[in-house]
């Protein structure tokens, strides 16, 4: 073991660093003028559609079976198994009759507080964003100019990926379409979901009883399904009554091993520096050592597994290697962590992030949650060159917390936990197709 990282995991019976609360900078309480307003009616036709596998090529997957509330709205592994994966969070495996041709490239993001207003940006590298009211998306397509807002936005590219949802070559007609880099038009992958969802009568009185231009005769778009699902998500996954909100409220106190953790992440231990506002992220990019595995982030002309995180949106060299601040809500739930979900545990990560040169250097490859697929998970890692650049690209310094200081942080994170239950999973979806609960 390092030195570095020997600190970081410091066993000596150290106080908790104490702050004058006074002088803490701790985020205003969460009110109703920062959420979105959502339609109940919309986000019930949302919940619906969240769980239904008729959006995928195979009509085999759902939004939830990478995005599960058991999972902490994510699906419990490092990168997921979308086509070709049966069963449900960490116990989804290769189907052997139907093998993957690769993990998904990125760790199942959560989705808690998406409909906040703050939230401009999406994915873990922002290529779905909003600059200055602009909507900035990765293709060009006509279906932009018809959704509700940035939410929904992300909601319609999981369909398009052939990992997630859209299958295999050749599969469908839905994988076809997205081959052939045809979305919206007459024939697109959008069109062709849009149809499927539009043929099925539950669905179609549900769609018209919500927007009235579609009982005037408008035929459905998908745009229209991605605003319902992000109704949904707006709606069921708002959470923004944990302890620590109560506490902003002055509702509450906090435990104190809670309230110490606070003065921590608020003050010396410089957590706030990046993990600022209501939400606990200032939505911005990093570039903090993360451990890469996996197929990587790349064009289909190239060849390799690296993720360069924000700079393959940007282009720009400050950008290498850094990826969005997530929030916060929820962490304790949402396990793996990372990118590329490379720790199956939060206090190993959270020691891992404050010293994360120690870290990369002696990361147990034990701690990412893989189902066995034959596929090479860590090329990126194998190479001298690759693992260079990623520590070359650090942006913080290592830090030193004792193991009660980690402790009390931990006890801290607990108090964001807001774990919403409101329409829940239904017993069954208009298509009749099986999805797992």
């Amino acid at each position: 073991m390092s030195r570095a990282l020997a600190a970081a995991l410091c066993l000596a019976a150290a106080p908790v660093l104490a702050a004058d609360l006074s002088r803490l900078s701790l985020p205003r309480p969460a009110t109703e003028a920062d959420f979105l307003a959502v339609d109940p009616e919309e986000a019930r036709l949302g919940q619906l559609l969240f769980y239904d596998p008729v959006l995928s090529g195979n009509r085999n997957i759902s939004c939830s079976t990478c995005h599960h509330p058991r999972f902490g709205t994510s699906d419990g592994l490092s990168l997921g198994l979308g086509e070709g994966g049966v069963g449900l969070g960490p116990e989804r495996v290769a189907d052997p009759a139907n093998l993957p041709e690769d993990r998904v490239p990125r760790n199942a993001p959560a989705l808690y507080n998406l409909g906040a207003r703050e939230y401009t940006r999406m994915f873990h590298d922002g290529r779905v964003e909003t600059v200055d009211g602009h909507l900035r998306v990765p293709v060009e397509d006509g279906f932009f100019a018809r959704v509700s807002g940035i939410l929904a936005t992300q909601a319609a590219f999981p369909v398009l990926s052939p990992d997630e949802m859209g299958g295999n070559v050749n599969e469908s007609d839905l994988s076809k379409a997205i081959r052939k880099g045809r979305f919206s038009e007459q024939g697109g992958a959008w069109d062709i979901i849009a149809q499927r969802v539009a043929a099925i009568p539950a669905y179609r009185a549900r769609f018209e009883a919500v927007y009235p231009e579609i009982a005037a005769g408008r035929a459905i778009h998908f745009a229209d399904i991605s605003n319902a699902i992000a109704a949904f998500m707006a709606f069921e996954f708002r959470a923004d009554d944990s302890a620590f909100d109560r506490y902003l409220r002055g509702e509450a106190d906090l435990p104190p091993e809670a309230e110490a953790g606070m003065r921590l992440f608020y003050g010396e231990a410089g957590c706030a520096a990046c993990h600022s506002g209501t939400f606990q992220t200032d939505h911005a990019f990093h570039a903090m050592g993360q451990v890469q595995i996996g197929p990587g982030k790349t064009l289909d002309f190239e060849r390799g597994s690296r993720d360069e995180g924000r700079f393959r949106v940007t282009g720009h060299a400050g950008d290498l290697y850094a990826f969005r601040t997530p929030s916060l809500r929820n962490v304790t739930l949402t396990a793996p962590y990372g990118h590329a979900g490379a720790y199956a545990e939060l206090r190993g990560f959270l020691v891992a992030h404050l010293a994360p040169r120690a870290a990369f250097a002696t990361y147990d490859r034990a701690q990412a949650v893989l189902p066995d697929l034959p596929v090479e998970d860590w090329e990126v890692m194998d190479s001298e060159a690759d693992r260079a650049e990623i520590l070359a690209a650090i942006a913080v310094e290592d830090r030193v917390l004792t193991a009660p200081q980690i402790d009390a942080l931990m006890a801290f994170l607990a108090a964001l936990e807001d774990d919403p239950d409101r329409l829940g999973i239904p017993d069954a979806v208009p298509s009749g197709l099986p999805f797992e609960k």
